[in-house]
């Protein structure tokens, strides 16, 4: 079993155009995302082993992740132009194939992506480094866990980078478009975010790039 399929590039066309004015946000929680992009990487992870257990481990992740997923009347796709998880609403689909006249608002869609500049390979080292910075940052100021832990699924899974091995470009980035599209925070944690990536470069005892360095 494995993600990619003929008619994906069908499938995933759709998504990005849509009815701008339409402020519905997607039926699927960010966590839920973020697990599902966990467990794409970890059967990759799997598959890469090509031993005998592989295989039936990647196959494992995956049927995790359908099940995931499907707990919130989503389906999963890999788009292999561009190595992106695309998440569809059921609703869109009619035998697997999206049909456009049932696609409202794309905002629904939600694509990750699964190729970046960092260290895939070692991608649960990078995951594992990251949440102990969150850990770090959790236990001296609760207040900014959850920007923390924001934070961390950005840099791990769209960069498969150590947080503060991020540039000033991918933490602009980050504060631009993947925290409000997909943390969804409060008021109260949106002011404190500039202020959670600090905290995060400190604890790993690293000085933050622009946009968010001490003025």
């Amino acid at each position: 079993m494995t993600d990619s399929d003929p008619q994906t590039a069908e499938r995933t066309e759709v998504v990005g155009v849509g009815d701008a004015d339409d402020e519905r946000v997607p039926d699927i929680p960010a966590d839920a995302v973020d697990e599902a992009e966990r467990l794409t990487r970890l059967a990759r992870a799997a598959e890469r082993r090509e031993d005998d257990a592989a295989a039936e481990e990647a196959n494992v992740y995956r049927t995790r992740r359908e099940e995931l997923v499907a707990e919130h009347d989503y389906e999963t796709r890999i788009r292999d132009e561009d190595d992106t998880l695309v998440l569809y609403p059921e609703e869109w689909l009619e035998d697997g194939v999206v049909q456009l006249d049932r696609v409202e608002n794309t905002d629904r869609g939600v694509e990750v992506t699964l190729s970046g500049p960092g260290d895939p390979e070692h991608w649960q080292e990078v995951a594992d480094h990251n949440d102990d910075l969150v850990a770090a940052v959790a236990d001296d100021a609760p207040a900014h866990e959850a920007n923390a832990e924001a934070v961390a699924a950005f840099a791990s899974n769209h960069y498969a980078k150590e947080i503060e091995k991020l540039t000033a470009e991918e933490v602009r980035e980050f504060l631009d478009e993947y925290y409000p599209r997909n943390a969804w925070p409060s008021d109260t944690q949106a002011s404190l975010i500039e202020e959670s990536v600090r905290k995060l470069f400190a604890a790993a005892e690293t000085e933050p790039p622009a946009p968010v360095e001490d003025q």
